[in-house]
């Protein structure tokens, strides 16, 4: 993917300010419907899936082969914004959108063709969807994504700071670059996007895993949707902790995969678990193996920390550590 920037739109580059919950919450649903990364994904995505109620079945119409339309790639502070929005997008944006997602398909749901046509009965079941999709999906979880956004914005803010806007964008997509005007993306998309002077807003999302979502609307600034975190879905705090994992692993190890909220030498996870750092050590030899934690060395030290399915193991019981920045 390319995007093109012409003079004006250096200065035009903005970061979101705070996270936006209606793009986070269709990033999530893109995600419980895409069929990849069932191992770390497969957990989160069952356990929503369970608990969506019926109300919010009728946003699957709304992507049948994974794509939603474009008027619903909306912006907005706060959920009501967003849904505002959506509601007051142009009559020719709606049809156009749905008449692309449905291009070729012979069977039309009723209530998307009402929302094709204006009905107003049509809007209201895309409302009560929306609003019970956020409820299930986005809800528990909205404070820690908060908090990852606002550290993630600092990440931005400083790249920007020490090394400039092309650094700054680089680290948004590892091995992407901007020369010469544009901004190269890795992948085979083959998409080009041109602001035209329109300007750039970097939005990161914590549920989507694949390419950058963009909303190219005319006369917006186009707004580039990236994954961003620790690579899981934010999990809510579910209290006491999960002594069947330890039954597996072992009480031990358990506390020590527990203890790794950071990256950490052998000496402070004896001191945190209460073993001797050559127990610790043996331990952690242990949950590598097991691909629960990787170990790096600088000199003398090391380090662990736990690798994306170790988080997902223990995300039941440790709540906001598991996606601490």
């Amino acid at each position: 993917m390319r995007v093109r920037f012409t003079e004006g739109d250096y200065t035009r580059v903005r970061f979101a300010a705070r996270p936006s919950p209606v793009p986070e919450l269709h990033a999530a649903l893109l995600m419980l419907g895409a069929p990849h990364e069932e191992l770390l994904f497969g957990r989160w995505r069952g356990r929503l899936l369970r608990a969506l109620p019926g109300a919010a079945a009728p946003l699957a119409d709304l992507a049948p082969d994974g794509a939603a339309p474009a008027f619903l790639d909306v912006l907005g502070e706060t959920r009501e914004d967003g849904f505002s929005l959506i509601r007051s997008a142009p009559p020719a944006l709606v049809r156009s959108g749905i008449t692309r997602v449905y291009a070729g398909r012979r069977r039309v749901p009723a209530w998307v063709r009402g929302l094709y046509d204006g009905d107003a009965d049509a809007w209201r079941t895309l409302e009560r969807a929306q609003r019970a999709a956020y409820e299930t999906v986005l809800a528990p979880v909205w404070p820690l994504v908060q908090d990852l956004h606002r550290a993630e914005f600092t990440r931005h803010a400083l790249a920007v700071a020490e090394e400039g806007l092309g650094a700054a964008l680089a680290a948004v997509a590892p091995g992407s670059r901007l020369r010469e005007g544009v901004w190269s993306w890795p992948g085979r998309d083959g998409r080009e996007i041109r602001l035209g002077g329109r300007g750039l807003v970097l939005l990161p999302t914590f549920h989507w895993r694949g390419g950058p979502l963009v909303q190219d609307l005319p006369d917006r600034p186009v707004v580039l949707t990236y994954p961003a975190g620790r690579g899981l879905p934010p999990a809510p705090s579910c209290g006491a902790p999960d002594e069947a994992l330890a039954g597996v692993l072992g009480r031990t190890r358990t506390e020590l995969l527990r203890a790794l909220t950071e990256p950490r030498t052998t000496t402070e996870l004896a001191r945190r678990t209460g073993v001797s750092n050559a127990t610790a050590s043996a331990h952690a030899s242990a949950l590598r193996a097991a691909g629960l934690i990787t170990t790096t060395r600088t000199g003398r030290t090391v380090h662990h920390e736990r690798t994306p399915l170790g988080a997902l193991l223990i995300s039941p019981s440790t709540g906001p550590a598991l996606i601490s920045p």
